[in-house]
């Protein structure tokens, strides 16, 4: 279930969902196919598109878009069965998560884009036989996807056009 209010601007979030569900995060990177971790991943990829726009400078990300990506986390919390109360408490610690990510997102303050892999870590936890493997893997990801989107249009970022394939 989408929000239907402004049921336009669903878009990135759909896209945010699709680039969460990447085969690549649970195949080759193991990491546990769970509602958290999508929301996480929707959380990272989101981070740096929210980054490129305060680097770009060229168009200030709307408030609409950036509340439909919530609002929709909210409905979907529902649906898995939660009452007001823990998806109040739930929406609370995810938004949390939310700010500390796009806080830390970037270790390089001066020169090119670098993710910050102390964050890969302690949110997405990755198990497996080779962690750094994993986390530098992970971080390579995102890093090709800011350096991706950071490259389009911003009007067709916000419309959800983000083709990147990985």
């Amino acid at each position: 279930m989408l929000a239907k209010y402004k049921s336009h601007n669903n878009s990135l979030y759909i896209k945010l969902v699709e680039l969460s569900r990447n085969i690549f995060f649970y195949k080759t990177l193991s990491l546990k196919d769970t509602f958290e971790t999508r929301i996480l991943l929707i959380f990272l990829h989101a981070s740096l598109i929210l980054y490129i726009f305060r680097e770009n400078k060229k168009i200030k990300f709307p408030q609409e878009i950036f509340d439909n990506i919530f609002l929709n986390m909210e409905y979907h919390l529902r649906e898995l069965g939660h009452g007001d109360q823990t998806v109040n408490k739930k929406m609370k610690s995810l938004m949390q998560i939310f700010y500390d990510i796009l806080l830390k997102i970037n270790t390089s303050k001066e020169g090119p884009f670098k993710t910050n892999k102390n964050i890969l870590i302690e949110y997405l936890k990755p198990q497996g036989l080779n962690n750094d493997k994993i986390v530098t893997d992970l971080a390579k990801y995102f890093d090709n996807f800011y350096n991706y989107c950071f490259e389009l249009e911003c009007n067709n970022v916000l419309k959800g056009q983000i083709n990147f394939k990985y």
